[in-house]
């Protein structure tokens, strides 16, 4: 692993003569203005300093590579005693502040101090800088940072354009160019792990050779970006864009963090980033972290200047509501989307995160894939949610949840909200309908309300991976190698409408009403349910496909129960919970907690009940359960 490095290390022990010689300057120009009491001593006489040492530093980002750093310096020094009769001295602290400048491009060769001053407080640069050199932008700054980088070096690309006009899109190779850099496209490691590498000498690099199947001794001069042409197959031109405008960043921001480096270690030649988004080079680990945030940060604020994206994104959804007809802004949000993938030539991921950065939280509910399906977008009040949390969780945490979360089984035992889509919905007939195959879904009511009817679950990641990729990830939710944790914890209450709450209760008026009646006698409960559902034997054997004879056999005890057929008869009756276990239990099947199958039975049982047999195996066989 790389060492610190440390911008006020390097100066305490490069410059510490020239503090000295400061504090020595100082002192003699203020003794006798510093108010120092007389403790040991009758009279003040001469005063020798002991030891001068940096305490802090703060640094100012200039143009080019000039910096200026303020340094608060104690003086440790001994006054001793005047009157020749006594042999004493008092020991005495005071703090100076040192005004310092330097070039970086002259290894600070020609470092002077501007002035000194008395320590006031410590300081307050206008661009601050790191300890180890990088600027420090404040995440409400970092459009504002974009802007003025495009303003000197791309300013075409914040124009705003005319209704029906594309934007400018930045080319990044152009980009690349103002800055004087070259770009080259060059595989750089086997894996394709390096996505992109910034040359701020020359160096001669092992670099991949696909013809020979082996990494060779490539000669790569100063100033030059290698981009690896495997971006375009495992990723998109998107991407690859991305990656040209993320070195730019580097090079325009972090050359005098990379400067330091050279100061310490003089092989140093070049940044190098890697797929998961951590900078892996021979740079300091503190360092290349806080870079590649701020690259990352950064570069899709550039591709997509606020003015320009923020115009086109109300235009789009004007117009494609407009020509679908549609009511709500979600159901047009991936058309949006796509339509601003292919202005700005971003990947529909950058697309997606910068709409919501940019307040247009609509975005959230689209392209998500969850247990290796597609779902359907959906949309929320501003606000109702964080970012960390969401309303589509996987099936297995879904169940999970309802395992180990007493407030969410509470929630959910008596079938108030259903598991739909990846969704826990509050059932009634304004959120959830069936359709035609018996499979419930949610309205377009529910889809664009998603916060009135569905439960919201915080989100942390699990497997290690930088938290500047974890916002991304919560955004997209796409397929990936990132392992997510989601947890119930009621921390938005979801109100649904009083109406669609009126009809939960009459609805489970009569589910309690028809409990009631159920007795112990396995024959006694299927009558009365049949004549609740209004069905015969032969209408649920045709349903769960099983002859009515079978049914009425297990009915009557003179065949064994399977758990499974047991099941199945709840299913094809479409049973709420508060019912169906009570008749697995005059059966003779109730359902064993610690069961892998008798669990994913049971949550199917609670959050599934409505739906058909059909979509109920369904559920069930992912995870290998057959009824």
């Amino acid at each position: 692993m790389a060492a610190y490095r440390s911008f006020t290390d390097y100066i305490k022990k490069r410059f510490d003569n020239d503090f000295w010689a400061a504090a020595e300057s100082y002192l003699d120009s203020n003794i006798d203005s510093l108010g120092l009491e007389q403790r040991r001593i009758h009279r003040a006489g001469n005063h020798e300093i002991s030891d001068v040492k940096v305490e802090y530093v703060w640094i100012e980002d200039e143009p080019g590579m000039e910096i200026h750093f303020d340094v608060a310096v104690s003086i440790w020094f001994e006054v001793h005693e005047g009157d020749y009769h006594y042999d004493d001295y008092d020991e005495n602290i005071v703090w100076m502040m040192v005004h310092c400048r330097g070039d970086l491009d002259k290894k600070l060769d020609d470092f002077e101090i501007l002035s000194v001053s008395k320590y006031n407080g410590k300081s307050r640069p206008q661009n601050p800088m790191d300890d180890s050199l990088v600027p420090i932008i404040p995440y409400s700054n970092l459009d504002d940072v974009a802007t003025a980088f495009l303003t000197e070096y791309y300013p075409e690309a914040l124009s705003i354009p005319m209704k029906g006009q594309p934007p400018v899109w930045i080319d990044p190779v152009a980009l690349a160019e103002s800055l004087g850099l070259s770009v080259q496209y060059q595989r750089i490691r086997e894996d394709a792990s390096v996505f992109g590498q910034l040359y701020f000498d020359d160096a001669d690099a092992k670099l991949y050779n696909e013809a020979d199947a082996k990494d060779t001794l490539i000669h790569i001069k100063a100033k030059t970006i290698l981009v690896d042409p495997q971006m375009y197959l495992l990723r998109n031109l998107g991407s690859a864009n991305n990656t040209v405008v993320h070195e730019c960043v580097h090079w325009v921001k972090h050359r005098k963090a990379f400067q330091l480096e050279q100061l310490f270690n003089a092989d140093a030649s070049h940044i190098s980033c890697e797929v998961l988004g951590d900078a892996d080079s021979r740079i300091s680990l503190k360092a290349a972290k806080y870079m590649e945030k701020q690259a990352n940060q950064l570069a899709p604020r550039i591709q997509m200047p606020k003015g320009p994206f923020t115009a086109k994104a109300k235009e789009y959804i004007t117009d494609f509501m407009r020509q679908t007809g549609a009511k709500h802004t979600v159901d047009v949000m991936e058309m949006v989307i796509n339509a601003l993938e292919r202005d700005f030539a971003v990947s529909r991921q950058a697309a997606k995160i910068r709409l919501v950065e940019l307040g247009f939280e609509d975005a959230i509910g689209t392209f998500t894939y969850v247990d290796g399906h597609y779902v359907k977008p959906h949309g929320f009040r501003k606000g109702a949610i964080a970012l960390n949390q969401t309303f589509t969780i996987g099936a297995q945490d879904a169940a999970i949840q309802r395992f180990v979360n007493l407030e969410l089984r509470e929630k959910t035992k008596n079938g108030d909200y259903l598991f739909v889509d990846n969704h826990f919905v509050y059932n009634a007939p304004l959120y959830v309908i069936p359709d035609a195959e018996g499979k419930l879904q949610l309205t377009d009511y529910a889809r664009s309300h998603m916060d009135e009817c569905c439960l919201a679950f915080d989100m942390s990641i699990t497997s290690k991976v930088e938290s500047i990729y974890h916002t991304a990830c919560f955004l997209n939710r796409e397929q990936s190698n990132v392992t997510f944790e989601v947890t119930y914890h009621n921390g938005y209450q979801n109100a649904p409408q009083e109406r669609q709450i009126a009809m939960r209760k009459k609805q489970q008026e009569e589910w309690l009403n028809i409990r009631r009646k159920m007795t112990d006698d396995p024959e006694q409960c299927m009558d009365l349910l049949l004549e609740w559902r209004n069905m015969k034997y032969t209408d649920l054997g045709d349903k769960i496909d099983r002859d009515p004879k079978t049914i009425s056999r297990t009915v009557k005890g003179t065949t064994a129960p399977k758990v499974e057929t047991a099941v199945l008869i709840c299913f094809g009756m479409n049973l709420p919970p508060v019912i169906s276990e009570k008749l697995l239990e005059v059966l003779g099947c109730k359902l064993k907690p610690m069961d892998p199958s008798h669990q994913w039975m049971s949550e199917a049982l609670h959050t599934k009940y409505p739906e058909s047999v059909d979509a109920v195996r369904e559920f069930l066989n992912q995870f290998g359960v057959e009824i």
